[in-house]
């Protein structure tokens, strides 16, 4: 019988349900998701091999439930910063600097490669984590647009542009001046985007 993780069944499920995902994550990171194997997974998981199947039916299963994870604690991060943020200017300021600091430790998009593998249920499920994100950056927009704040003619296309502004900027490469030098332009241009009026 196998050896239960935790002191009953549940823990046990949570705590290999967490093993997954983050030997899931490591690998994602050293191999790309092609590369990625469920046998790997199980091995780095410190599982067995076929017990993966008990919490996840295949590596698309385990891709969109790290997705969710990673979405859940990207949102989570930013909603927590922008609560101690004062006024538009700065939450917006705000959100492009977690945004940068999080894709350094997150696998934020996880590359648009993965589109072009993925079926067409789970690209319907990853645009879900998608909205999430968009809504929580179109708040920022919208509150700083109610304040006068921002001048905004397409909230939704501004919302996108913003995002795929920050998706392909490379600000997370570099270490000390040269990336806070990257995300200073970054900060100056999304806020000049939205006629922000303290850029």
């Amino acid at each position: 019988m196998p050896k239960i993780i935790g002191e009953n069944l549940a823990a046990h499920r949570i705590e290999t349900r967490r093993r997954v995902l983050v030997a899931f994550g490591e690998l994602l990171t050293e191999r790309g998701y092609d590369a990625v194997r469920l046998a790997d997974v199980a091995s780095r998981a410190e599982i067995g091999r076929t017990a993966i199947y008990n919490h996840f039916a295949d590596k698309e299963a385990i891709l969109l439930a790290f997705a969710m994870e990673e979405t859940h604690q990207y949102v989570e991060a930013i909603r927590g910063a922008l609560a101690e943020a004062e006024g538009p200017v700065e939450e917006l300021r705000t959100y492009v600097r977690m945004h940068v600091a999080l894709s350094r430790e997150m696998h934020m998009g996880l590359g648009p490669q993965l589109y072009s593998v993925l079926s067409r249920d789970a690209l319907l499920h990853m645009r879900e984590h998608v909205i999430v994100v968009e809504d929580l950056l179109r708040c920022v927009l919208s509150d700083g647009m109610e304040q006068g704040a921002f001048v905004v003619d397409d909230l939704r296309a501004t919302t996108a542009l913003v995002l795929a502004c920050l998706q392909g900027r490379q600000v997370t490469h570099g270490e000390g001046t040269e990336r806070d030098s990257a995300v200073a332009v970054t900060e100056r241009f999304v806020l000049r985007a939205v006629g922000a009026r303290e850029a």
